[in-house]
């Protein structure tokens, strides 16, 4: 098998994912812990393994994501602040899961703005797309960014404002 060629899915984590026939399969790759990632047209579900529940994220609830070559490690920073997911590849030469995963969250990214306060902290503003393609408002902060503390809402909500008139968002 050439190594440019995908490994198949096994189809006890193909069952257990249970997509609909609308959601594809557009990449995935084996994990050094023994499961798998899975890439899909509308989301991603991370750590898939034959009989076990599987955790489905929407691409727009990705803020970031970012690959480690040296430790073939993929490391996802959730928009709502939970604790970064760290995918370690078995073998990252034969998977394209990493460009699909940024190609698939870039997609979902309309009009973005970032706002930066004191200490160099940020806010993210961002109109991104749905699953089924509906453009919504998105606001993310740095840890130890209050997003009510004085001065930081208005310039917040002005940034929203401004991405939301840009894309015909109703204010």
């Amino acid at each position: 098998m050439s190594w440019f060629r995908r490994p198949a899915l096994p189809d006890p984590v193909r069952r257990a994912l249970a997509l609909p026939a609308s959601e594809s399969v557009l990449a995935s790759a084996a994990l050094a812990a023994g499961s798998w990632a899975v890439a899909a047209r509308a989301r991603l579900l991370p750590g898939a393994a034959g009989g076990t529940t599987v955790v489905r994220h929407l691409w727009s609830d990705v803020d970031r994501a970012g690959y480690d070559p040296e430790s073939a490690t993929i490391t996802v920073s959730w928009v709502d602040g939970a604790p970064p997911l760290a995918l370690r590849l078995a073998d990252p030469r034969r998977t394209s899961l990493a460009q699909t995963l940024r190609e698939r969250v870039q997609s979902s990214v309309v009009l973005s703005e970032t706002v930066t306060f004191a200490a160099g902290l940020t806010a993210r503003v961002a109109v991104r797309r749905d699953a089924d393609g509906e453009l919504f408002s998105q606001v993310g902060a740095d840890p130890g960014l209050a997003l009510t503390a004085p001065g930081v809402g208005a310039r917040v909500d002005a940034a929203e404002g401004r991405v939301r008139s840009a894309s015909g968002l109703p204010l």
